[in-house]
């Protein structure tokens, strides 16, 4: 099955449909625009819909597959996903980074940690589960000596 983004006037992604290979193959083949225009014919527009686009379930072609809310770069002919954060920055790959690179310890004595960005601190966050129960251990990430320190 082939997937296409339908984007807006502003290249955001709103919707995906699935249509079937061989229509694809029939109509222009993978990534071409005949294909597009065949997949603009067949289904209806909504109602911001300007075009569509072709997009990887496994993610081989155009960066990755598409999602609602996602992005189409046109002169990248790649799909970018939503800034996660307003102090994210695109890299060279077009993967959005934090200010803070992301922590390589991921556990604590040997309890996986469940790590989350705070935005209005611009750092790391995480915690552990107390044994079975609902009860945490929270942690800040330092930078500096990359370590977890309680809090």
């Amino acid at each position: 099955m082939a997937h296409f983004a339908e984007i807006d006037s502003n290249n955001t992604v709103i919707r995906v449909v699935v249509i079937d290979n061989n229509d694809v193959s029939n109509n222009g083949g993978d990534y071409s625009a005949e294909a597009e225009t065949f997949v603009s014919n067949l289904v209806p527009a909504s109602e911001n819909g300007v075009g569509w686009k072709q997009t990887s379930y496994n993610h081989n072609e155009r960066k990755q597959y598409a999602g609602v809310g996602f992005t189409y770069d046109a002169t990248k002919d790649k799909f970018i996903q939503p800034q996660p954060y307003p102090s994210w920055s695109l890299d060279t790959n077009d993967d959005w980074r934090a200010p803070v690179e992301y922590p390589n310890v991921h556990e604590i004595d040997s309890e996986p940690l469940n790590i989350y960005w705070d935005e209005d601190n611009q750092k790391w966050l995480g915690f552990t589960y107390v044994g079975d129960s609902e009860d945490t251990v929270n942690y800040e990430w330092d930078d500096a000596t990359n370590t977890w320190n309680e809090v």
